[in-house]
């Protein structure tokens, strides 16, 4: 084929001789193929060409991709143990939260039952107060009416069933 090739050529290249000579079909031919070979030898170093720039490309990328996964793996190591603490730290803190939650309850609970004995002894405490308030009250008017020396208009008086009653309800105790 190569010697087909090459013989073809040698004739291409042979002086015409006349305007019939161009005509001829193996002078076409023979361009046909010249022009041929010379889009397969420019289609073959642009081919060439785009080879050599992969190449180029895989041998410096190649480098580059391989730095830029260690790094990765790096980070990914990285935030697996940062990924590790948040965990247990997330852990600790619903832990926490739960223990507050209970210890506020609590709290909450002993404030309630505090204010209710507050407001209960209040109650026992004005209830006292006004006990004592109107005793008092009576042996203040008992004091005057005895400092008078109206002893028996002081069992008359309203303020001395009050006493009375005092008396005895304390001698009972």
């Amino acid at each position: 084929m190569a010697r087909c090739v090459a013989a073809l050529v040698a004739l291409a290249a042979a002086p015409l001789q006349s305007e019939a000579a161009a005509a001829n079909p193996i002078r076409k031919v023979v361009t046909l193929l010249q022009n041929m070979q010379a889009k397969v030898t420019a289609e073959g170093k642009k081919e060439q060409a785009l080879f050599d720039k992969y190449m180029c490309y895989c041998q410096t990328n190649g480098g580059k991709l391989t730095e830029t996964i260690s790094a990765a793996e790096a980070k990914i190591e990285s935030f697996d143990s940062e990924l590790k603490a948040a965990s247990e730290t997330k852990a600790q803190l619903e832990a926490d939260l739960k223990e507050h939650t209970a210890s506020r309850d609590e709290a909450k609970e002993t404030m309630a039952t505090a204010t209710k004995l507050r407001e209960k002894e209040a109650a026992q405490y004005a209830k006292t107060k006004s006990d004592l308030d109107t005793n008092i009250a009576a042996l203040q008017k008992a004091v005057v009416a005895l400092e008078k020396g109206v002893s028996g208009g002081f069992l008359q008086m309203p303020s001395a069933g009050v006493v009375r009653r005092y008396v005895m309800e304390r001698a009972e105790i």
